[in-house]
């Protein structure tokens, strides 16, 4: 299989160890990745879309075509990036006009919007294409007796008709409880499980109420199921839920850590990549889960 791998500013400019993960882990498990040379920003919701419907699904729409052109779907590991791609298409294929414009735009680039590239979030993607026995059989480590706390992403799951390449229920989901378990982990629901890590527009307009909104999910996590990791599906919900914890301590809101890492990060870990190259830039203290992995396989 080979699909168009969607980077996303986040991951190119914030994780690119992540990046290095998906590199690792695709090729690792069967799935050929095209770069799509002149990607640009999906565009993300608090740019374009906020501003301008027309220009921000002419963006996006080159950035489809981009696929389309190779005949490829796209994948990608940011959930701003799913649901903008994702919310493009639908609005284009329940409206014409709107298409029609988003063409005259494209014109002038020489391209032409024809809806034919599906766009997928990674682990959905992999969840579809593998299954939970596909990554059990496929990895080298395992995270026998580790718990972890899952974290979806609010764009993998709703408006779920915009979004119909996911869960089957996405008030409940099991998909990255699922592929958590096929590593060997367990991954217990909890009950602010779909709960916004309130990234995005509220980190860049207010970030004590953004990281406040954090706490109260981290509480849950802790005070519930006492995780030994938390696992993203989507870079957003990794930068924050990595990197407000500190602040969070700092000002006495909570008093205890929990690492993070997006699924295709430990996944990578789980297939034998270096952990510097995969998790090197973590904020959260990631060493005693690499260490715990490592120390399992060699036992």
């Amino acid at each position: 299989m080979k699909v168009g791998f969607f980077v996303g500013c986040n991951t190119a400019f914030n994780r690119p160890d992540l990046e290095a993960a998906v590199r690792r882990v695709m090729p690792g498990v069967g799935i050929e990745l095209d770069d799509l040379a002149g990607q640009s920003c999906c565009p993300t919701w608090a740019t374009m879309p906020s501003i301008d419907t027309d220009g921000w699904c002419a963006v996006s729409a080159r950035n489809l075509c981009l696929a389309e052109e190779k005949g490829l779907d796209l994948v990608t590991v940011c959930g701003s990036c799913y649901g903008s791609l994702s919310e493009t298409r639908h609005r284009m294929a329940e409206d014409h006009g709107l298409k029609d414009r988003v063409n005259e735009i494209l014109a002038a680039a020489g391209r032409t919007y024809r809806g034919t590239a599906a766009v997928f979030q990674a682990v959905y993607l992999l969840h579809r294409e593998l299954g939970p026995d596909g990554i059990a059989r496929a990895v080298h480590m395992r995270l026998n007796g580790l718990t972890v706390a899952v974290q979806p992403g609010c764009h993998s799951l709703w408006p779920s008709e915009i979004y119909p390449l996911g869960e089957a229920d996405p008030f409940h989901p099991v998909v990255l409880r699922e592929m958590c378990e096929a590593l060997g982990a367990a991954a217990p629901s909890y009950s602010r499980l779909t709960d916004c890590c309130g990234m995005g527009g509220m980190r860049s307009t207010d970030m004590e109420k953004s990281f406040a909104l954090a706490a109260v999910k981290l509480r849950s996590m802790r005070e519930e199921i006492r995780p030994d990791l938390i696992v993203t599906g989507c870079s957003s919900c990794l930068i924050q839920l990595d990197t407000c914890q500190g602040p969070l301590q700092q000002k006495g809101v909570i008093d205890f850590e929990i690492p993070v890492l997006h699924y295709m990060q430990l996944l990578a870990l789980c297939l034998g990549a270096a952990p510097e190259e995969v998790t090197g830039l973590a904020r959260t203290d990631v060493g005693k889960i690499v260490g715990r992995i490592r120390r399992d396989v060699n036992a």
